[in-house]
């Protein structure tokens, strides 16, 4: 863990490692991705049984056998407690209201006579999203990317996930269930991006991936992109705390420890206008880790790419916190609202002492489906709008081409594109 002053001459150098990680794809990744993808391309199916074969140790017959049945669904809901499925309920029932309010309509104008302009907003017809079964097994991703798809009116929802051993969490396949996903495949990787994105004899073609993973998912993601929509190359998850030394030192170092332990890239930085309270979170922070079922991860993913930073006023907290364009932001400040207006990048932000980040996690409402590595300073979170397309609406009226032709013309004419004009000139005459 990096203890720095953001005033310090070597702040940039020392800072720049917690930055680039995971940055770096590797030649050799890409080039092991592009022959998967190759592969499933070429042979379909058989592809796919011998690359989850090799990687996941799992063997079938047929690429059908690998598809999760409705009875297995079932089972899973007699294995699941009812006070787990009521959470999973309450979590998919706060995430479709929210997302709820995304919803876009088709909208027609017609405020000039003879002219009607508009858009239509089209659902996709069939998505496909990666939940991550490495590690961990995520309950909440399902939920995540699902309820936005069905809430956007996506006609099928084609779900994978690896399953080393062949084992699937029960609490994925209730949350598949509760969140409308129609069919579940038990691959993962590269593998599963590339059945996705072309299609196999079983394993039917989608217009849009969504869903993290490890980085064969994510380079196979940007390499499939053009053959179907993604929503984003995720990277290793992050946090940024901003403090001004109020609240309680135990609350932030269980937030920084809440990122730590999804894996060993992860980043938890804190900044702070009080050195004191950040030692007293350090100190926090060992103390907790060493309570951690997940030590291991966590503690690797501390000691490597966890920072605590001291800065002069929370003017500069600020200013480094939309440099960064952190995934999660906590405003961990007496009054988050007085700096909320000055934060311009952010996957999410989460206000005040009593909104930890995992309450986003799980069920406040928001999509956990959030830019990384910087790129919240351009993208959004997962949200409707990623699964529904948008058209345009143009009708000219006999009058409404007269009216406007000539300036059609005039410009095409600028562009040297003959024939456009013509088309508009030779209705004029």
């Amino acid at each position: 863990m990096l203890f720095l002053d953001i005033r310090d001459n070597d702040f940039s150098e020392k800072f720049g490692a917690i930055l680039s990680r995971g940055e770096e794809t590797g030649r050799e990744v890409e080039q092991t991705v592009l022959a998967i993808i190759a592969d499933v391309r070429r042979r379909g199916d058989a592809a796919v049984l011998e690359l989850t074969r090799r990687f996941d140790r799992l063997e079938a017959a047929t690429v059908a056998e690998l598809e999760v049945t409705p009875a297995e669904i079932e089972a899973a809901f007699a294995k699941v407690d009812e006070a787990d499925v009521e959470a999973l309920i309450l979590a998919v029932e706060r995430v479709t209201a929210f997302h709820e309010k995304q919803k876009q309509q088709t909208w027609i104008s017609t405020e000039e006579p003879d002219i009607m302009l508009g858009q239509k907003v089209t659902p996709l017809a069939r998505v496909g999203i990666y939940v991550p079964g490495g590690k961990a097994s995520y309950p909440s991703s399902v939920i995540m990317n699902a309820v936005p798809a069905k809430v956007a009116g996506v006609g099928e929802i084609v779900m994978v996930a690896p399953t080393p051993g062949g084992q699937i969490n029960p609490h994925v396949l209730v949350a598949a269930r509760l969140s409308g996903v129609d069919r579940i495949f038990r691959i993962g990787g590269a593998q599963a991006v590339a059945a996705l994105a072309y299609g196999t004899e079983t394993i039917p073609k989608v217009d849009k991936i969504t869903g993290p993973g490890n980085i064969y998912v994510a380079t196979a993601k940007k390499l499939v992109f053009g053959q179907v929509g993604i929503d984003m190359i995720a990277g290793p998850s992050e946090i940024l705390v901003i403090s001004d030394g109020s609240g309680n030192p135990a609350h932030i170092a269980a937030d920084l420890l809440s990122q730590a332990e999804h894996d060993e890239l992860a980043s938890s930085i804190l900044i702070t206008i009080d050195r004191a309270f950040g030692e007293q979170v350090a100190a926090e922070v060992e103390r907790q880790l060493t309570q951690l079922s997940r030590e291991t991860i966590a503690r690797a993913s501390w000691d490597k790419y966890g920072a605590i930073i001291v800065a002069a006023d929370l003017d500069e907290v600020i200013e480094f916190s939309n440099r960064i364009a952190p995934e999660h932001l906590e405003l961990a400040v007496r009054d988050p609202f007085a700096i909320l207006s000055k934060i311009t990048n952010a996957g999410a932000i989460f206000m005040g002492h009593w909104t930890p980040e995992a309450a986003g996690d799980y069920l406040a409402g928001p999509n956990h489906t959030l830019p990384t590595g910087g790129t919240a300073r351009f993208f959004s979170p997962l949200s409707v709008d990623d699964f529904v397309k948008k058209s345009s609406i143009v009708y000219f009226s006999e009058a409404g081409l007269k009216r406007l032709g000539s300036d059609i013309v005039r410009i095409a004419g600028l562009e040297g594109l003959e024939a456009h004009a013509k088309s508009v000139s030779k209705r004029m005459e």
